[in-house]
């Protein structure tokens, strides 16, 4: 269930920390491939240098308002990760444009020529997914793919 609804997307919200530990939020496109979350940014990009000051960052998936059935309980995950910069011009640089090249279209062709891009790679260590009302689950196992039931509590009291 969390694979399917995290295939849906073509983008992610991220949310990463700047010099002054301020949240910043904004979006990327991104692919996952063998477990791990990957972006292609420019070093222009606030998250890039956030990034290389703070590895933690916050992925965010959820559901479109448009299509959701009731606003207070859109479908949603958050992934809380380590990041790391990965090296250009090597095998995995070029596996990983291709990946993003299948899902995304030819613009990464001419996008991978930009020498200030770069990956990041996101591991998740952490998470939570809300598939509507009771539908509470921790995110866990040991490619963070699976859903773990979280123990009943009191509800929502009046």
């Amino acid at each position: 269930m969390l694979e399917d609804y995290i295939n849906k997307f073509k983008s992610l919200t991220i949310s990463t920390l700047d010099e002054n530990t301020a949240p910043f939020t904004s979006y990327a496109p991104f692919v996952k491939y063998n477990n791990k979350y990957y972006i292609y940014i420019s070093s222009m990009a606030k998250h890039y240098q956030n990034l290389e000051l703070n590895p933690l960052a916050s992925l965010f998936f959820i559901e479109d308002e448009s299509l959701c059935d009731n606003i207070f309980g859109r479908k949603r995950v958050v992934l809380q990760c380590k990041s790391e910069k990965l090296q250009r011009d090597n095998e995995e640089f070029e596996n990983l444009a291709k990946q993003f090249e299948e899902k995304h279209g030819s613009t990464m062709k001419m996008l991978k020529t930009m020498k200030d891009f770069s990956f990041f790679e996101f591991s998740p260590y952490y998470g939570e997914a809300i598939f509507g009302f009771g539908e509470a689950y921790n995110v866990g196992g040991e490619n963070f793919d699976k859903l773990i039931q979280r123990k009943k509590q009191k509800g929502h009291n009046k």
